[in-house]
């Protein structure tokens, strides 16, 4: 039977099989990861994990003013921007060495 490109379509899927596999497994290894910013020189400490989720913040009691709140505010969402810029630089990395740069939709 006469099959055009058969064998290469197998081997296709066969690889995107394959790909989809490794970044399941890396998708869950980097649930694991988790990355610590500071901001502040240290005042503000938050550690975020490869989801793009805050695992935890600490806070030095020095800078907790109560008249100074919004200096505060701004030392937390520095560092959790941060931590999620960096998340989100660590997934896009992992993913590049799976995809080997491939624009894949939805990932």
């Amino acid at each position: 039977m006469f099959n055009p490109g058969g064998g290469s379509m197998n081997k296709m899927i066969k690889q995107a099989k394959k790909m989809q596999e490794q970044i399941a497994k890396m998708q869950a290894e980097l649930e694991e990861r988790e990355l610590e910013i500071s901001s502040g020189g240290g005042a503000v400490t938050v550690v975020i994990n490869g989801k793009q989720e805050l695992a935890s913040i600490k806070i030095s009691p020095e800078v907790i003013d109560p008249d100074d709140v919004e200096m505060l505010e701004d030392l937390i969402m520095a560092a959790v921007n941060e931590g999620v810029r960096q998340s989100q630089e660590m997934v896009s990395s992992e993913m590049a060495k799976i995809t080997g740069g491939l624009n894949i939709p939805g990932l």
